[in-house]
């Protein structure tokens, strides 16, 4: 929970473009200090070149949160330059579909290495930091939000390797903030879980590392593509609504962030299906037609 955030620091992950690059925005218009860290670096530069316009000071890096050596480099970077930060955002995130036995070696570490390590790496790296401050200044205020999906609190299929990164990350965030609770009441976590919202994610294969480099798709990841792009492109909620959520969220110390609340329909009849025993209910129960499309295209291939 953080109450006032002008002159405060934020160290945000995946800057360059969707709710990291809209934090950034809310941020420099409060006063706050601003690390922007992003992979892309003609999108760094863009987003540094106006948040600096904007009257913010910026640290600006080029790193793949999945890099540990890298992300420690960061982290000394950023104590040097601003001291503890106060909010950090592991909000790097990458999309990923297909039928989850198709996925390569290579698709499962580009995934979980960025949208689970990235995560793993900011949490080890700036909570100890964070709460050797909160000890230093009982004033001291500090908050991590790490960015999980929809896709952590439900299964849809053909989208495994993503489900299971995000899963994790809400596992990690619960547990993070439970733990935090026994040792400070100055620093805190919540976690994001957007719905459908029209950001760079469904198209992050821009960014794939060469080393990790794709197999040819296969169909049901050409087909997962394909409705990942149709379903984020048609969002009616913005990453700049989504963005607002998350600093209302760390002003008022709520844990669960949600771009769509009315989605959680799915989540509640899930719930009560791990309690009741029974089997997994059908995701797409409130849109039959999209269950429907996708089952005569897989049986198709």
């Amino acid at each position: 929970m953080i109450e006032n955030f002008k002159g405060k620091t934020a160290v945000l992950t995946g800057a360059g473009s969707g709710f990291g690059l809209e934090c950034a925005r809310i941020g420099a218009k409060l006063g706050m200090n601003l690390v922007l860290v992003d992979v892309q670096q003609d999108a760094l530069d863009k987003a540094a070149a106006e948040m600096t316009a904007q009257g913010a000071q910026v640290l600006a890096r080029q790193v793949d949160v999945s890099d540990a050596v890298a992300m420690a480099q960061l982290a000394a970077d950023v104590k040097a330059r601003f001291g503890a930060p106060h909010l950090v955002f592991n909000n790097a995130g990458v999309g990923a579909g297909g039928l989850v036995w198709e996925n390569s070696v290579a698709d499962w570490e580009w995934v979980l290495g960025v949208n689970l390590w990235g995560v793993v790496h900011g949490v080890r790296l700036f909570t100890p930091m964070m709460l050797e401050a909160a000890k230093a200044d009982p004033a001291y205020q500090g908050h991590l939000v790490n960015t999980a999906s929809m896709a952590g609190l439900l299964t849809p299929p053909n989208m495994g390797i993503y489900n299971v990164s995000k899963h994790a990350v809400v596992s990690l965030t619960e547990t993070l903030y439970q733990d935090l609770k026994l040792v400070s009441d100055q620093v805190s976590a919540s976690v994001l879980c957007p719905y459908f919202v029209p950001t760079g994610i469904s198209q992050s294969h821009r960014n794939r590392p060469t080393e990790l480099a794709a197999d040819k798709p296969t169909a049901s990841q050409l087909i997962g593509q394909a409705q990942s792009d149709k379903a984020v492109g048609s969002g009616k909620v913005s990453a700049a609504d989504v963005a607002q959520k998350v600093f209302d969220a760390v002003a008022s110390g709520q844990f669960y962030i949600y771009s769509h609340p009315q989605a959680l329909g799915n989540v509640q009849s899930r719930m009560e299906a791990i309690v009741q025993g029974s089997n997994p209910p059908d995701p797409f129960a409130a849109k039959p037609e999209v269950g429907e499309g996708l089952r005569q295209a897989l049986r198709s291939i």
